[in-house]
Parts: C-alpha cells; sequence; structure tokens
C-alpha cells in the first residue's frame, strides 16, 4: 500500500479506505470496456470514495458521446448529461462524496467547455451539478441508509431520455429494493441469460421535462 493509497492510517482503520491506483481502475474496466462505453449504461460504486472508478467510466462515455454528438452542441449537451446520469455512487464519508461530486462536474465541464468554449450554457452546467447531488449520496451501502442526524433509505434516480431524445424522464427507487430483489420479485421474468430477473416499481414517477430544465422541474 502506497501514501497515494491512503488519506489517513485512522481511516484505513476505521472505515477500510484505500483508494484503488488509476492502473487497477483501468485494468478492472476494461473487463467490462464495452458496458463502459455505452453511454446509457449505468454504473454504481458503492464505496465510491473520492470517485476513482467513476471517473474512468465517465471519461471513457464521454469520449463516446463526443465522437458521435460534437458537430451539434444540443445533441452533445443531451447525451453527456445522460452518460453523466447514469453514474451513481454512495460513500459513508461526507468528504469523499463531495470531491467524487467535484470531481465528476470537473471532468464532465472540462470536456463541455473545451468543445463549446464561451457557447456553453450555464443551465446545462447546472443540470450536471444537479444530477451528481442526487447520483452521488452520502450513505452507507450495508444499512441502505444516508448518513447523519436523521438517516433514511437511500433513493437514487434513474434518468432516460424520452420522446426521441428530446426530454428526460426521472424515476425515484429505494436502493433497499434494489438490493433484496428476492423480496420485489413478483412474476417469473427470465433475462437475456435465462436468469430470473425482476422489474422494480418506483417510488415515485416524474413527468418528462426538457433536460436543461431539470434544476427547476423538482422540488428536493
Amino acid at each position: 500500500m502506497t501514501a497515494s493509497q491512503i488519506k489517513s492510517k485512522h481511516r484505513v482503520i476505521h472505515y477500510g479506505e484505500v483508494l484503488t491506483p488509476k492502473h487497477i481502475v483501468k485494468a478492472m474496466l476494461d473487463l467490462v470496456k464495452a458496458e463502459c462505453e455505452r453511454i446509457e449504461s449505468r454504473f454504481l460504486e458503492p464505496a465510491c470514495g473520492t470517485g476513482n472508478f467513476l471517473i474512468e467510466v465517465l471519461e471513457r462515455k464521454l469520449r463516446v458521446v463526443e465522437n458521435r454528438y460534437s458537430k451539434s452542441q444540443l445533441e452533445y449537451e443531451r447525451y453527456a448529461i445522460l452518460a453523466l446520469s447514469s453514474i451513481y455512487g454512495i460513500d459513508i464519508l461526507a468528504d469523499n462524496v463531495e470531491e467524487c461530486r467535484q470531481q465528476l462536474f470537473e471532468l464532465f465541464d472540462a470536456a463541455y467547455s473545451r468543445l463549446f468554449k464561451t457557447k456553453a450554457k450555464k443551465q446545462c452546467r447546472q443540470a450536471a451539478r444537479y444530477i451528481l447531488r442526487r447520483n452521488i449520496v452520502h450513505g452507507d451501502a450495508i444499512s441502505l441508509k444516508t448518513v447523519g442526524e436523521n438517516p433514511r433509505p437511500i433513493i437514487f434516480s434513474e434518468w432516460s431520455l424520452v420522446n426521441g431524445g428530446l426530454l428526460i424522464k426521472r424515476r425515484d427507487f429505494a436502493f433497499y429494493e434494489l438490493v433484496n430483489c428476492s423480496e420485489t420479485r413478483k412474476l417469473p421474468i427470465l433475462s437475456d441469460l435465462g436468469e430470473e430477473a425482476f422489474i422494480p416499481e418506483p417510488i415515485k414517477d416524474y413527468p418528462p421535462v426538457d433536460f436543461l430544465e431539470v434544476p427547476n422541474a423538482y422540488n428536493d
């Protein structure tokens, strides 16, 4: 274990925190390379730390978005937001959560600003920050609850493009429902691989909105 992999011995002892080196992150994600390059493929890191895995996933997704949609600013914005919205993380330490959100935003913003410079929109940046606040959660992946004075069940928002990609739709799911799939399975559904699967029920369903209006469309 090197100094770059730990923040303090206290955190290692009490939280088991060890930051994964970049070369190992890359090697592990290469095992699921196709999924990392699928814009809408969702990733959850239940102990995300400062975001080493999520940053690499987002970087790969944004390269795909740029290759496909950089000639149209609106198309790029829409699919870059979709790529960002597909990434989820949980961490028990508040400073890790903030650092993870910030690093993901900076990666998003750097790519966006490089392509569109002064034409980059404040609303798109605000949408990115809002989604990161929803998707990167200060919580405990073991208790399935948030961390703080009043712990509550972790809720994740699913974001999907609808109406031919013109609008984005949000659906909220309780994390414990997604984890305890055996309790939520209602029908004998089979996956493409022939394995038992389930379709979780959202706890809240929102009407579609323009993706640039995401920060203003909800009351949370």
